[in-house]
């Protein structure tokens, strides 16, 4: 790990050409190394999200997450910038794919980048990091308890629709992290999911923590399981040097 990071507020392209707020953060050494595109959660471009892409900067990649409510709300607190998405019907697919694209593009044109470039969300982010690997050529994703890529989401996320038919086009290996006790998704959902990719020949590798539920890796809430975090947070970083090394 390193101590010596630059991280702060960027300016990247995404969808349709649109200019949107990034949060990125990298090691200050020039050695090539991988990026990883953070997908923040429904809760939105917070703190804790920040402080997730600073952590792999300290583990040594190159790291940023686009803010996916740039466009409905500028510059609002994460909390209001939330609820008005959710009003609104959460954020278009096409447009998340659009933006992490462009988060993609500006950490491979980074003078100390390797090419490679890997996916994580938690919740809803989950589910988008599974969409981006169906969508996009990345080089892994990692899905932790991300809902509704098997079953129907409801009705208000007008914008959601499950992914499963989409397993075919999956383009990179894909590590998904769930709780046994969770609901969305639930074991029945990833079991499905995991049957799938099975029985097309994707690479993937599942985890299920028994005595979790959902949003176990988050350590300001009641739900955080911190044995479960730990090792989670293990297995994404021995994933990551697998496959996003040059």
């Amino acid at each position: 790990m390193t101590d010596e990071l630059i991280a702060g507020t960027v300016t990247i392209t995404g969808n349709g050409g649109d200019e949107i707020e990034a949060y990125a953060a990298r090691p200050t050494d020039a050695a090539p190394r991988g990026g990883v595109v953070v997908i923040h959660h429904m809760p939105g471009y917070d703190a804790s999200t920040k402080e997730m892409v600073r952590r792999f900067a300290a583990e040594g990649y190159n790291a940023i997450c686009p803010n996916l409510y740039s466009r409905e709300a500028p510059g609002a607190d994460p909390d209001d910038a939330a609820a008005t998405v959710r009003a609104a019907g959460g954020v278009p697919d096409d447009r998340l794919v659009g933006d992490v694209s462009g988060a993609a593009d500006y950490l491979k044109a980074l003078e100390n980048a390797n090419g490679r470039v890997g996916v994580i969300g938690h919740c809803s982010g989950g589910r988008q990091a599974f969409l981006v690997g169906c969508s996009i050529d990345v080089d892994a994703a990692v899905d932790c308890y991300g809902a509704f890529v098997v079953n129907d989401p409801p009705e208000a996320m007008k914008f959601m629709k499950p992914l499963l038919g989409k397993a075919p086009d999956l383009s990179c290996p894909l590590l998904g992290i769930f709780g046994a006790d969770d609901k969305f998704p639930g074991p029945d959902e990833v079991a499905v999911l995991a049957a799938e990719l099975e029985k097309l020949g994707k690479e993937h590798e599942f985890h299920t923590y028994a005595d979790a539920g959902h949003a176990f890796f988050a350590a300001d809430r009641p739900s955080y399981r911190p044995e479960a975090a730990k090792d989670g947070w293990e297995r994404i970083l021995d994933f990551y040097s697998r496959t996003l090394s040059a």
